[in-house]
């Protein structure tokens, strides 16, 4: 069975290091393998508690009167020097569940004031993005949201649009877009849940 035997931190950032492990494969062969996590020591890691806790939330939310718009952001992501649509999110900061960090963070990065839908557990866990070069897991909060966006409570570090886009700007933005995976998964429900998006919580 493959395992890890050692660990050594390679950084010592605030949001994400870099870790080297030492891999030991199936045939008994050993080789460095690298990992980037949001925690800031190796004490914290998956690897050594053994728990998947929520390092960040993304919010589904939808809006209007008709429930018939969902609210992403244009962001501009440094890994690709570019724009790239996605859906608000942000980390779980200590002490929050998942439900009270995705009103925060919808507010902060859209003005919007977001109800979270009631769900069950399967679909609020956390679940890891992209576990071959990270640890960090994500959970999702779904709901309505109330308001007028607005870019005011922003940090000053982030380039984002608020994007409130109905079903043909989806369409759209699949299209010609650059679109986080997780983000393009919902939308192509979206597009075709039309009576009510939110069914498959039930």
């Amino acid at each position: 069975m493959s395992k890890v035997n050692h660990i050594k931190m390679q950084t010592s950032n605030r949001f994400l290091n870099l870790y080297e492990l030492e891999a030991e494969h199936r045939d008994g062969r050993i080789s460095p393998y690298f990992l980037a996590s949001r925690s800031e020591k190796i004490e914290d890691l998956k690897i050594s508690t053994g728990k998947n806790s929520p390092d960040g939330v993304a919010i589904y939310g939808l809006y209007g009167e008709k429930k018939d718009k969902v609210a992403l952001v244009k962001q501009f992501r440094y890994p690709i020097n570019d724009y790239i649509y996605e859906f608000p999110a942000g980390l779980v900061e200590p002490g929050e569940d998942v439900q009270q960090a995705a009103v925060r963070e919808m507010y902060e990065e859209t003005g919007l004031t977001l109800t979270p839908v009631p769900c069950s557990q399967e679909y609020q866990k956390a679940y890891f993005t992209t576990i071959g070069m990270t640890d960090e897991s994500c959970a999702t909060v779904y709901g309505y949201l109330s308001g007028e966006p607005t870019n005011r409570h922003q940090e000053a570090a982030e380039d984002i649009q608020v994007i409130l886009a109905d079903r043909e700007e989806c369409k759209r933005i699949l299209k010609e877009e650059n679109v986080a995976i997780i983000c393009a998964y919902m939308l192509m429900h979206f597009i075709h849940d039309t009576e009510e998006p939110f069914a498959f919580l039930k």
